[in-house]
């Protein structure tokens, strides 16, 4: 009964405080403020510029470092298992695939900031 009401309870704040953050922002809705610069010039060309695909991939690569740091942090508590050899065998296998994916990536030059 009590996971009933903390759900609930989770649900309906999480409705509320998305529906004020969809209302609020358009009550206060005037010409200067829908401007696409807020510091007092005229827009001279468009805001909206495309970003170059190396920040995604520059982004992606941090990600997937990220992960394997956060997965292969528990390492030094999990070899104090009965069962080291495949916590050590699925953390050598980790590395491989990841070192594997950064020499592919190397290779195929997508590091590389310049065209």
């Amino acid at each position: 009964m009590n996971l009933l009401i903390i759900m609930s309870t989770n649900i309906l704040l999480s409705l509320a405080l998305i529906s004020v953050a969809f209302w609020l922002p358009q009550m206060n809705l005037y010409s200067e403020k829908a401007n696409p610069y807020e510091c007092g010039f005229d827009p001279t060309s468009s805001a909206r510029l495309p970003f170059s695909m190396k920040f995604f991939l520059v982004a992606i690569t941090f990600l997937l470092f990220d992960l394997e740091i956060a997965l292969l942090l528990p390492l030094p508590w999990a070899i104090q298992t009965s069962n080291t050899m495949t916590m050590t065998l699925t953390a050598l296998i980790l590395i491989t695939i990841l070192s594997i994916g950064l020499a592919y990536e190397w290779l195929q030059k997508g590091l590389e900031w310049t065209e």
